[in-house]
């Protein structure tokens, strides 16, 4: 069994007349129903070749833009024209992609027939209301049959971005989207770990080996892209200065290099002089150029989809509340506010456009911090002496966090020898038993089977390691014999 491809990548099938066939589903009709598109190729690869051009060209990017703008257009080609036009070109290319699947998977099948100049407000409520009701078309399983609070409010962002192109073009007199009824918006609740949880979760990172990732997440709230596309060119050993001036993202299936999202993240952060003597060691085991390199590809940064599920996989053993990788940069922030740094200081330090959007996000941190101050302004001039005369003394109770600590025992998972294979889960009910040895050649093999439960992929391995081996051990025996002897 091959990989399972993800949703929106099309599928991929070997054809009985021999010839490989792909398809991507390119809209919905009036009953919710896929409409495809397909390629022929001789090979795998070229079929995958052939595929990745179809779905550009689905999603718009070789799309024929109309030669100019009218009124009567349908709504669908004006959205895509301002889009392809006044959009897309000052966007990253993860917006982007964010851009089109709202448009092109929802808002141009929803309501695209619409002429521009007779779209009305009713008409983008209804498409809202419908979307909410009905209007996921994958994953409805698990999600259900609506599309998300967020992606609603997407979708409308876009539709008003456009009518208020339109408007200023001199195509509508009014932006029918002005005074649209959308859900409400809810912000994420934000998880920080507590001074115990980092303290185990640090001990656990250093078990499994990303120990000087976590600490230097912990240290500088670096975004997730941010921390993972860090070159050593980029720390001053001496001086202590880290400079981020790249971010890494996952598009297509690869990995891209960009410049990280504001002018404000293109900064200089200073590292404590203990986190220097760690990456100074950590510098000593590595050879390669990214600080935090890829463990399967040479010369590459470690995927930020994988440093995400480790670092779970680390809050999980040590026993801390499953967060984000992003709640770890919200640590180090409420971490910083509680022992005095700035608000001025600390949007500088993780990137933000200004200390308002900082004060926005850890207004609860600023709260405590407030009630704090009135409590030191009370102790140092806001009492006298009748007050301290009314007030009986009181003993001081040691809080939980002052008790005697239990020492923490790291999570040791089982390690397999060598020559053994790996068991990988990779959903619910599918398990990838895989074995990686050398040829008769010297060359790396890749050998897989797959199962639904751990045990029927480790008795599947075991059997699938022996013929390899037996096979293997038959090919150099051959190899010998056919190896003329001097």
């Amino acid at each position: 069994m091959g990989r399972k491809r993800k949703p929106g990548e099309g599928s991929v099938r070997l054809r009985k007349d021999g010839r490989w066939e792909g398809r991507v589903v390119i809209g919905y009709d009036e009953k919710n129903l896929p409409k495809t598109k397909n390629v022929l190729a001789h090979s795998k690869a070229e079929c995958l070749e052939k595929l990745e051009k179809l779905k550009e060209e689905c999603a718009g990017l070789n799309r024929k833009l109309p030669s100019r703008a009218d009124p009567s257009m349908p709504f669908g080609e004006w959205i895509d024209l301002w889009y392809q036009t006044w959009c897309k070109p000052g966007i990253r290319p993860t917006t982007q992609k964010s851009y089109e699947t709202r448009i092109y998977q929802h808002i141009v099948p929803g309501i695209g027939l619409i002429p521009l100049d007779k779209l009305k407000q009713s008409d983008l409520q209804s498409f809202y209301v419908t979307q909410k009701k009905n209007g996921r078309l994958i994953r409805r399983d698990m999600y259900g049959d609506g599309l998300s609070d967020q992606m609603i409010r997407s979708c409308h962002t876009a539709c008003y971005a456009a009518l208020e192109k339109a408007k200023k073009e001199g195509l509508i007199p009014v932006n029918p989207a002005v005074g649209c009824k959308l859900p409400p918006k809810k912000s994420r609740e934000m998880q920080v770990l507590t001074h115990e949880e980092m303290r185990r979760f640090l001990i656990q990172a250093k078990e499994e080996g990303c120990y000087e990732m976590a600490l230097l997440e912990l240290a500088t709230g670096l975004r997730r892209g941010e921390i993972c596309a860090l070159l050593w060119e980029d720390l001053d050993m001496e001086t202590g200065e880290l400079r981020v001036e790249r971010t890494v993202n996952r598009l297509n299936r690869e990995l891209h290099l960009t410049e990280p999202k504001t002018k404000a993240s293109i900064r200089t952060v200073i590292l404590p002089q203990s986190v220097v003597n760690v990456l100074r060691e950590y510098r000593k085991t590595t050879d390669s150029r990214w600080m935090f390199p890829s463990p399967v590809k040479e010369d590459s940064p470690r995927d930020p989809s994988s440093v995400r599920k480790k670092l779970r996989r680390v809050e999980e053993h040590a026993g801390c509340k499953i967060t984000r990788f992003h709640d770890l940069r919200h640590t180090f922030c409420s971490t910083a506010l509680e022992h005095g740094m700035d608000i001025k200081t600390l949007s500088a330090v993780i990137g933000h456009v200004s200390s308002a959007t900082t004060i926005d996000v850890y207004s609860h941190v600023t709260d405590q911090m407030r009630v704090q101050a009135a409590e030191k302004i009370e102790k140092g001039f806001g009492r006298n002496e009748t007050w301290d005369a009314a007030e009986k003394p009181t003993e001081r109770t040691v809080t939980s966090s002052e008790a005697k600590r239990e020492p923490f025992r790291p999570y040791r998972g089982k390690y397999r020898k060598s020559g053994t294979g790996g068991v990988y889960r990779l959903g619910e009910n599918l398990y990838e038993g895989r074995y990686t040895p050398k040829n008769a050649d010297g060359k790396r093999e890749v050998h897989t089977v797959y199962a639904k439960t751990s045990e029927e992929c480790e008795t599947a391995l075991a059997a699938m390691i022996n013929e390899v081996k037996a096979r293997i051990a038959e090919d150099k025996q051959k190899k010998k014999e056919q190896t003329p002897t001097s």
